[in-house]
């Protein structure tokens, strides 16, 4: 059984894709690269049982509303919020809100963020996956589920801050070892020094284990209340069981 996991970037120079291979006991990554572009992408998820990307999957819905009232000069600000409750609820998704509420942890905005670059990117690569014939669903039924390396990884009790930065380099080292510790099953094989020197390839192999989980049903789901918007903006697949559970 293959997972993949992309950290998806607007441009191929800063994207990065794992392919991990499961058997009953182990899972060895098969292909770490670091420059990816789309076609590359999409040939990975063509064999795949499911694919975590690291990007969100859609805009909010009253960001879109807005857009398309501001076009045509009809924008009404809510009776009873203010400003800054207004500009919050077009800024975040649903599944951000339920990630900040289950983890700490705030995801970028994809409306008010540089990660739309990468969005509209993502728009483009699932367009082009329904059109080849793969079930692409935004809640995660399909072969592609929306992840956040950072809440995967505070969900397993692994390190998930400052790993990212460059003047610390020693984070990056010390989150691969003490994922290796909580994963003695997982072989990195000869890419083992790209995820400790690149945390874009590291974010990657984050995004396949936990397109794994999600593939057993070891992620968080948006309930019936939840599942109307989540088709829509897409949803944050969150582990909700340990490391050790995944093979």
């Amino acid at each position: 059984m293959l997972t993949v996991g992309v950290d998806l970037a607007a441009e191929s120079a800063r994207t990065a894709l794992a392919s991990v291979e499961w058997d009953t006991k182990r899972a060895a990554i098969t292909e770490l690269i670091h420059g990816v572009g789309d076609d590359v992408i999409l040939a990975a998820l063509a064999p795949a049982g499911k694919a975590g990307i690291d990007c969100p999957l859609g805009w909010p819905e009253a960001f879109v509303d807005f857009i398309a009232d501001h076009r045509v000069g009809h924008v009404t600000i809510p009776a009873g919020l203010t400003g800054q409750q207004w500009r919050r609820r077009l800024a975040w998704r649903l599944t951000d809100e339920a990630v900040r509420a289950e983890t700490g942890l705030i995801p970028l905005s994809v409306a008010a963020d540089r990660i739309g670059h990468a969005a509209m990117r993502c728009a483009g690569l699932l367009e082009e996956l329904a059109r080849r014939g793969q079930p692409v669903d935004r809640c995660g039924n399909g072969v592609v589920v929306e992840v956040y390396p950072a809440a995967s990884l505070k969900q397993w009790g692994l390190p998930h801050r400052g790993y990212k930065q460059s003047r610390n380099a020693q984070a990056l080292q010390a989150l691969i070892d003490d994922l290796l510790a909580a994963a003695p099953w997982l072989d990195l094989g000869p890419y083992e020094n790209l995820c400790r020197s690149s945390h874009d390839a590291a974010d990657a192999v984050i995004a396949a284990l936990t397109a794994r989980a999600a593939q057993q049903g070891l992620t968080t789901r948006p309930d019936g209340r939840q599942e109307p918007a989540a088709r829509s903006e897409g949803w944050i697949a969150l582990p909700t069981s340990p490391l050790r559970q995944l093979p």
